[in-house]
């Protein structure tokens, strides 16, 4: 796998979510880059994804709304860094669309999210790897939940691409 993209993690400005699915990796794929997918697993009930959009191509759109339960409602655009069908996809938050810089929401952080895929016999050793700018982003990011979220998450990814 060739990549442009960090891989290495700082343990002082970002978080890593690992570990091996029993699904193989052109499902983990689909179920990210697929919009019709990503809306049906990437958000923990009881929210929901209302509207998704990828141009998967560097400097594409990545863009998603999500609904929560009672009415309050979160979006985000970034840009696409880096596709490698099957191994690897990565987007930013800092970024959108045509590499445009994009002012940080109040209350808010930026972050780059790296999801590499590597295949474990009829598996994928699944790797998120979210970078931060600073540290207070990383722990920001950290005491939200983002293991217990992201782990939930990606067991919705996988119940789902059994299915697929």
């Amino acid at each position: 796998m060739t990549s442009t993209v960090v891989q290495r993690p700082d343990p002082k400005l970002d978080l890593v979510l690992e570990r091996v699915v029993d699904v193989p990796p052109r499902l983990v794929f689909a179920a990210w880059t697929r919009p019709e997918l990503l809306k049906r697993w990437f958000t923990g009930a009881p929210w929901e994804m209302t509207e998704c959009e990828i141009d998967l191509c560097p400097g594409g759109v990545f863009r998603w709304v999500m609904r929560g339960p009672e009415g309050k409602v979160v979006e985000n655009t970034g840009c696409c860094l880096e596709i490698v069908e099957n191994e690897k996809f990565a987007w930013t938050g800092a970024l959108g669309p045509g590499w445009r810089p994009r002012p940080v929401p109040p209350g808010s952080f930026l972050s780059s999210v790296v999801i590499a895929l590597e295949p474990r016999g009829a598996g994928t050793k699944y790797t998120a790897l979210v970078v931060h700018g600073d540290e207070a982003a990383r722990r920001q990011h950290e005491e939200m939940g983002f293991h217990e979220r992201w782990g939930k998450t990606l067991d919705q990814l996988v119940a789902l691409a059994k299915t697929l």
